[in-house]
């Protein structure tokens, strides 16, 4: 793993824009998969993509993710299989809905949520499709009734060496309490975090409160 974050360090700088401001929007239908896959999944990881639409400049919507047939152990999870993914694509788009894939998503059972050395690398190809890929860790163990263990990453920018900090400009970003494990894993350092909230209409407001 620091091997390759040593190279990320030597990469040149990108000039790119970026805002801890943005949100990313989960609807229920997506989280709710996202958490049985997770717990499906124990005790090793699991992955999947994350659909949805790029809604302005600091709003992304996760609408419906679809689970990819890897393999994981407790500590890692094979990169995608383009195969399927270009299958699933191909059904997608006979839906006709508009939707695209924003993301990735994939399971820390028991241990946190952070970007390994190899999530970062899964991560820099998503964003070399696109710089506003969101790569989504969620702890299925450590989630309970109430409380989903749940976080979402970005890289600085290939890769920031050299910029300033970004600027702190939404006062949700202030608190996001980080624990010293994902400071260690490169938090602030390689990737940073983003503003997440769940989209309920009425009804899902009263499945979620019993």
């Amino acid at each position: 793993m620091l091997n390759f974050l040593e190279k990320i360090e030597s990469l040149p700088c990108a000039n790119f824009q970026f805002d801890s401001s943005e949100t990313i929007q989960i609807s229920s239908l997506a989280m709710l998969k996202m958490l049985r896959h997770g717990r499906a999944g124990v005790p090793v990881e699991v992955m999947g993509l994350m659909l949805g639409k790029i809604i302005d400049s600091l709003t992304i919507r996760v609408i419906d993710v679809f689970a990819m047939p890897q393999t994981g152990t407790g500590i890692s999870v094979e990169a995608i299989d383009p195969a399927f993914q270009t299958k699933m694509l191909d059904m997608l788009s006979q839906i006709g809905n508009g939707d695209i894939i924003v993301g990735w998503y994939h399971s820390h059972p028991g241990f946190g949520c952070w970007l390994s050395g190899v999530d970062i690398n899964t991560q820099q190809s998503f964003e070399q499709l696109n710089k506003r890929s969101v790569a989504v860790v969620i702890d299925p163990i450590q989630s309970v009734k109430g409380k989903v263990i749940i976080e979402a990453f970005r890289l600085y920018p290939p890769f920031t060496k050299g910029q300033e900090i970004r600027e702190t400009t939404s006062m949700e970003a202030l608190v996001n309490i980080h624990t010293v494990q994902t400071e260690n894993h490169g938090l602030n350092k390689y990737y940073y975090t983003l503003n997440i909230s769940f989209m309920k209409n009425t009804m899902e407001e009263m499945i979620f409160s019993y």
